[in-house]
């Protein structure tokens, strides 16, 4: 099994930066696709990001890119969200998630973590 803590969330004001964590416990983390999802209370959960296993690929959904980048330290095992020039619209509860396969559906990631909350104030 794989077990996945995130932490950095907390609450910022519009325009500030938050770099989000997600540390790997178990065997063979650089076997995973590694990838970030949030959701809103009652909302259907949102696919954000993933990077390939070896660190050197990711993909960005629209909605984040350009604002938002995912990355990977195989030796500490762990993931990382570096979120810059955030919006009211980006407050929800953060989540990290491992599986065999990349991609944007959440059927994809087998493990996950607890999820941090992130809030921006307006």
């Amino acid at each position: 099994q794989v077990q996945l803590v995130e932490s950095g969330g907390g609450l910022v004001e519009t325009g500030a930066s938050l770099r989000l964590s997600c540390t790997a416990s178990g065997r063979a983390f650089s076997s995973y696709y590694m990838s970030w999802f949030r959701q809103v209370s009652g909302k259907k959960r949102e696919f954000l990001a993933y990077v390939i296993p070896n660190g050197d690929g990711a993909f960005h959904t629209n909605s984040v890119e350009g604002r938002f980048t995912i990355s990977r330290n195989n030796d500490l095992k762990k993931v990382y969200l570096q979120m810059n020039a955030l919006k009211p619209e980006d407050t929800a509860v953060y989540y990290c998630a491992a599986g065999k396969i990349g991609g944007s559906y959440e059927s994809r990631y087998e493990y996950w973590g607890q999820g941090t909350q992130v809030t921006v104030s307006s």
